[in-house]
C-alpha cells in the first residue's frame, strides 16, 4: 500500500513534479480539508492516495481544454487563458491590495506589453519607455504591469475610489511612518473595544461554535461525504444551524448585544452591525488625522477591504450580497455554522500586515517610471491639463512623446454598477459618486438603448484618447463582445480592427462556471 500513498510532504513533491509548478503541502492540506480527495491515518501519519491526486488534476486539465473548444470553438486561444499559474502568481504583490470585480490577471497585460513574440502575438508593440493609455482603469493593473515593463501609464476612471486604490498601488510610501500610523491605529481601537461586552460575547460564542461543529461538521469527514454526495448538506445544515440558534440568541440576551442600527437609510446602516459601525467610525476619524497623503491613501485602502469583509453576510455571499444576515448561519463554504463579525481588528490586523507587504514587495521590482490614474471621465477629459495639474512629471513625459497605445479592458455592458461594488467606501468616505456616468452599467440592462449607448459611449473614449496618441497607435481591448459590438465601436472611432485574440477566462469569483470566453480585439487607426 505504502507505493500507492504518499504523506502531505511527499505529495507536495509528487504532484510539483506531476504538475511541472510549485504545489505546496499547504495545497494538499487543501484538498483534504475540502473533501476534494480522501485521507488515510497510519501510524498516527496522514496519507494520500497517489491515484486519488491524479484523478483530481486530470479532471483539470487536458479534458477541460478539449471541453471547452468543443464548446466555443477551436479558435480558442488556450494558452492565453494562463491555466498553468497558481492563484498567488495572477494576484502577485499589489494586484491583490483590494478586491474589485471586473479585472483581468496581470499576465494578461504583460502578455500584450512585453517585447516577446509567439504564434498568436507575431510583432512587439511597445517598448521601454514609451506611454500606455487605460482609459477604464478601475483598480490599476495596467498600471502596475507598465510599471514592472518599464512603461509610462496613465490611467483614467470615472469612479474617485478606483482611482484611490490605482494610486495606492504604485506609490513610492514612507514605510517606516506607515507602520508606526498602522501600530497607532491597532492599538487605539484595541483600547476602543477593551472591556467591550462585545468581546466576552464572541468569545463565549466561538467556544460554544467550536464544540458544536467538532460534533456535528468534523473535518475533514463532513465535507467528504458531502463531496461523495453521501449527505444533502444544505438540508442537514439547515438543520444543525436551527439547533444552534437557541445557543446564540441565548449568549444575545447575556451580553445585551445590539445587532442592527437605529436606522437602514444607506448601505452602511443596512449591512453593518451596530458595534462594528462604531468601530469603523472611530478608525476612520483617527485616519483623517494623518497628515501625510500617500500614507493616509493606504490607511483608507486598508479600512476599505476591512469594511468588505466585515459586511453582515454570509461567507459564500461576500461577493454577491442578498440580504443582511446577523445570526449565526450554515455556511457551505467552510461546512459548518459559522457567525457574524461583531469587531474589525482582527480583519484590519491582517489586511494592514498584508498590505505592508504586498507594498514592499511591489517597490523591490519597481522601475523608474511614472504612473497615474486621473478621476474623470474618459469621453471628455482633458488629459494632458489634468496631468499638468495632478502629476506633473507624467504630464512632461506625455507632452513631449505623445502615447503609444492603449491596454484597457472597458466595462461589459450590463454586467456591473462599478460604483455600487464599493458602496461601502463611498458612504464612509465620502466621495463623489458619478453612476450616471458610468458607460455599461448594470442598472441600464442590455435592451437595445442600453447597447446603443455602450457603442456611442466607448467610441467617444476612443474618438477623445486620439488626439493623445501617436499615428500609428495600437490598442488592445478586452472584451465580452457576446453583441458583436465592437466593429461598430471600431467603424464610429474611425479605426479598424486588425485582429482579435480569443482566450477562456477560467477561475472567475462568480459561481457560473460555465465555459466562457473573452475577445482582445487589437485596433489601429484606418
Amino acid at each position: 500500500m505504502m507505493d500507492d500513498v504518499f504523506n502531505i510532504k511527499a505529495a507536495s513533491a509528487w504532484a510539483s513534479e506531476y504538475l511541472g509548478k510549485n504545489v505546496t503541502s499547504s495545497n494538499i492540506a487543501y484538498l483534504i480539508n475540502y473533501g476534494k480527495i480522501n485521507r488515510f491515518i497510519e501510524n498516527g501519519i496522514v496519507l494520500v492516495s497517489k491515484k486519488e491526486l491524479i484523478d483530481y488534476y486530470s479532471s483539470l486539465n487536458g479534458p477541460r481544454e478539449k471541453k471547452w473548444k468543443e464548446k466555443l470553438g477551436e479558435d480558442l486561444n488556450w494558452g492565453l487563458s494562463f491555466d498553468n499559474l497558481k492563484e498567488t502568481e495572477t494576484t502577485k504583490h499589489v494586484h491583490r491590495l483590494h478586491p474589485y470585480k471586473g479585472k483581468f490577471i496581470p499576465q494578461l497585460a504583460e502578455y500584450f506589453l512585453d517585447q516577446h513574440v509567439d504564434d498568436f502575438k507575431t510583432s512587439v508593440c511597445f517598448k521601454p519607455g514609451d506611454v500606455i493609455l487605460d482609459p477604464f482603469c478601475g483598480s490599476g493593473t495596467t498600471l502596475v504591469q507598465a510599471n514592472e515593463l518599464g512603461l509610462h501609464a496613465v490611467g483614467i476612471d470615472i469612479s474617485a475610489f478606483n482611482a484611490l486604490i490605482s494610486n495606492v498601488k504604485i506609490s513610492y510610501v514612507d514605510f517606516v511612518r506607515l507602520k508606526e500610523e498602522i501600530e497607532h491605529i491597532t492599538s487605539s481601537l484595541n483600547s476602543f473595544i477593551k472591556g467591550s461586552r462585545t468581546t466576552e460575547f464572541e468569545e463565549e460564542l466561538l467556544s460554544e461554535l467550536k464544540k458544536f461543529n467538532d460534533v456535528w461538521f468534523p473535518v475533514p469527514e463532513f465535507k467528504r461525504k458531502v463531496q461523495l454526495k453521501q449527505l444533502d448538506d444544505s438540508v442537514y445544515g439547515q438543520e444543525k444551524a436551527g439547533e444552534f440558534l437557541p445557543i446564540y440568541m441565548r449568549l444575545i440576551q447575556k451580553y445585551d448585544i445590539r445587532l442592527l442600527q437605529d436606522n437602514s437609510n444607506n448601505f452602511i446602516e443596512k449591512w453593518y452591525t451596530d458595534h462594528i459601525r462604531r468601530e469603523l467610525d472611530f478608525v476612520y476619524d483617527l485616519i483623517k488625522q494623518v497628515q501625510d497623503t500617500k500614507i493616509k491613501n493606504v490607511l483608507y485602502v486598508i479600512l476599505s477591504r476591512t469594511m468588505r469583509s466585515c459586511r453582515a453576510t454570509t461567507h459564500a455571499d461576500l461577493a454577491t450580497l442578498k440580504d443582511p444576515v446577523t445570526t449565526t448561519y450554515y455556511c457551505r463554504k467552510h461546512g459548518k455554522i459559522c457567525k457574524p463579525l461583531f469587531s474589525i481588528l482582527k480583519w484590519w490586523k491582517t489586511y494592514s500586515k498584508d498590505t505592508i507587504v504586498r507594498l514592499a514587495e511591489f517597490s523591490k521590482i519597481k522601475t523608474d517610471t511614472h504612473q497615474y490614474c486621473l478621476a474623470g471621465d474618459s469621453r471628455s477629459i482633458d488629459l494632458v491639463q489634468a496631468l499638468n495639474e495632478q502629476c506633473p512629471d507624467l504630464w512632461s513625459i506625455v507632452s513631449g512623446q505623445k502615447i503609444q497605445g492603449i491596454f484597457s479592458s472597458p466595462p461589459y455592458v450590463g454586467m456591473i454598477d462599478y460604483h455600487e461594488q464599493h458602496a461601502y467606501a463611498y458612504d464612509l468616505f465620502g466621495f463623489e459618486r458619478h453612476d450616471d456616468l458610468e458607460i455599461g452599467p448594470l442598472y441600464k440592462g442590455q435592451g437595445k438603448s442600453a447597447l446603443d449607448s455602450y457603442v456611442v459611449g466607448i467610441s467617444e473614449v476612443l474618438l477623445n484618447a486620439k488626439k493623445y496618441l501617436v499615428d500609428d497607435y495600437d490598442i488592445f481591448l478586452i472584451a465580452n463582445d457576446k453583441y458583436d459590438l465592437y466593429p461598430s465601436i471600431a467603424e464610429r472611432a474611425d479605426m479598424r480592427i486588425v485582429k482579435r485574440y480569443k482566450r477562456p477566462v477560467l477561475n472567475r469569483t462568480e459561481k457560473d462556471k460555465g465555459a466562457y470566453a473573452e475577445i482582445i480585439f487589437h485596433i489601429k487607426n484606418k
